[in-house]
């Protein structure tokens, strides 16, 4: 069986990644990107159609009646209009938990980083200060082990509770805070938002983007925080309101934070988290949780295994 596949923004998948199991099915076609005036367009007769950050909303649905697969090339699927399209007897599939080791391993690295201080350290070596220095060593900032701190995770889903394990190992005493309430997993603590805060000395973010969540971190939830908590963000950027963050930070309310992810993707310039007042107070990054060689061939090898799945299921009823 051939049907038309269409991936709407094959340009968000690193060329270093091998697209065969993609551009091997028949009837593929795919596209670097597709403006938002073009996803009609593009779409026009296909039957499952992959995007990535492209949306796909009700009003885009309505025009494709021959649409009867979505595939999300990521685990978020905000980006599509999944009443709609469940109105519509389209089928939504996403890519699952390709990624949770990449973004787990990146949550540790900016712990570790914020913790034992390493941009100022590496400034200081590389700025040449440290070859000026009478000391072997330096103490100029406060270094922290992980060991024995408390680490509160938002959202125990399948990043969440790689990043529970993890932090497990590294001797920390975790807790989570479930954003639908209906997570309850035995082998770690749950509680209710607010004691996370008020107890985390790291407090993570892993939780799908909704209503429910949009700014469910904002100035308020850091001022419940300890000074010197740290705070970790690769879900979604709205999940934390910026402004907010950036005031926290600059106020002293927290003592650091890492984002990977923002409202607005690529960042604004305008965005307040570019305006910290100590720069070594925060890491940000460019989206890279996700993106590491193996997880991205994880990703490609899921969404071809789903599209696989979804004809042989189409063919079986023919």
């Amino acid at each position: 069986m051939s049907c038309k596949i269409v991936f709407l923004d094959e340009d968000t998948i690193p060329g270093i990644v091998d697209m065969t199991p993609l551009r091997s099915l028949a009837g593929y076609t795919a596209f670097p990107t597709t403006p938002a005036d073009r996803i009609i367009e593009n779409c026009r007769d296909a039957e499952i159609v992959i995007t990535n950050k492209i949306p796909i909303k009700a009003d885009t649905i309505a025009q494709l009646p021959a649409l009867r697969l979505i595939c999300v090339a990521a685990t978020g699927m905000n980006n599509i209009d999944l009443e709609a399209a469940k109105s519509a007897g389209i089928k939504v599939v996403n890519a699952g938990n390709y990624s949770s080791h990449a973004v787990a391993e990146l949550t540790l690295c900016y712990a570790l980083a914020l913790y034992r201080q390493i941009m100022y350290y590496n400034d200081y070596v590389q700025s040449g200060r440290y070859a000026q220095s009478a000391h072997f060593s330096n103490s100029d900032r406060d270094a922290f082990e992980l060991f024995g701190k408390k680490w509160g995770i938002i959202g125990l889903g399948d990043i969440g509770r790689t990043v529970a394990g993890i932090a497990s190992a590294f001797g920390c005493d975790v807790a989570y805070y479930s954003t639908s309430g209906q997570h309850d997993d035995p082998d770690y603590k749950r509680v209710e938002l607010e004691q996370l805060l008020n107890e985390a000395d790291i407090v993570s973010v892993h939780a799908p983007l909704s209503r429910k969540t949009y700014h469910m971190l904002d100035y308020h939830q850091f001022s419940l925080m300890k000074p010197n908590a740290i705070v970790i963000n690769v879900a979604r950027g709205s999940l934390i309101n910026e402004d907010g963050l950036a005031r926290a930070i600059n106020d002293g309310l927290i003592a650091g934070a890492a984002v990977d992810v923002y409202s607005a993707e690529p960042i604004k310039t305008d965005n307040p988290l570019n305006f910290i007042n100590d720069k070594r107070k925060i890491i940000t990054t460019p989206h890279i949780g996700w993106s590491t060689k193996e997880s991205l061939q994880r990703l490609v090898d899921t969404v071809a295994g789903n599209i696989k799945e979804y004809i042989e299921k189409t063919q079986e009823t023919d």
